[in-house]
């Protein structure tokens, strides 16, 4: 197999995960994309399990950027008092909606969505991929950093960013919207911590799974 390089033909070997998880929704429990935008703030080193829990009454209280721009710090905590980093969340989702000021105002291109506070690559490519908007890079949650050096996809990295940089040079960019989340799920549902193999769609292209069965 010719690990990390581009003349790995990645795309058909990633076909069927690309298939069986084509516009599968993110996990985030979102109704529209200012939902989105917020749950994928506060869901950063927390899980979407728990932004799913806290986010019907934090919404039912702030329903749009205009209620959440004109509020403070103080009306905000008791709403998500349980997620992780919540002050420092909280200060980002204000700042956010004192610059966008309006629920259609929320951009799609990663230089615009990363000038705003709380939101980095993987963040932006989550929101872009969701709102069908062309994408600039893949997602590389913390699934992806596991699942695809295992698959032999990449080097083993824990930096998000460098392993989306080694993913946009070995795949075509006509797949970058859909493989991130695709490697997304399998690593959620299929190639956990402890693998699954034997359920596994791609099993028989993974190192991993060749190297032990």
């Amino acid at each position: 197999m010719d690990l990390f390089g581009e003349s790995t033909n990645w795309v058909q070997k990633l076909a069927p995960i690309l298939e069986q998880y084509k516009d599968q929704k993110h996990p985030l429990n979102y109704q529209n994309r200012y939902q989105l935008v917020v749950m994928v703030v506060l869901s950063a080193q927390d899980s979407d399990a728990n932004i799913n829990k806290i986010a019907p009454a934090l919404f039912e209280v702030f329903p749009n950027i205009e209620s959440l721009a004109v509020s403070n710090v103080n009306a905000l905590l008791p709403y998500i008092s349980g997620v992780r980093n919540f002050a420092t969340k909280a200060n980002w989702l204000l700042e956010i909606a004192q610059t966008i000021k309006k629920d259609e105002n929320i951009p799609l291109t990663m230089e615009a969505l990363i000038a705003l506070k709380g939101i980095g690559r993987k963040s932006a490519n989550v929101i872009m991929r969701e709102s069908h908007a062309p994408a600039e890079g893949i997602i590389a949650d913390l699934h992806v950093i596991r699942v695809a050096p295992r698959i032999g996809l990449l080097p083993e990295t824990k930096d998000g960013i460098k392993a989306e940089k080694l993913l946009m040079q070995v795949l075509p960019k006509n797949i970058w919207g859909e493989i991130g989340m695709a490697i997304s799920f399998l690593g959620r549902e299929i190639c956990r911590p402890k693998p699954k193999c034997p359920e596994c769609p791609i099993k028989n292209i993974c190192t991993y799974y060749i190297k032990n069965f």
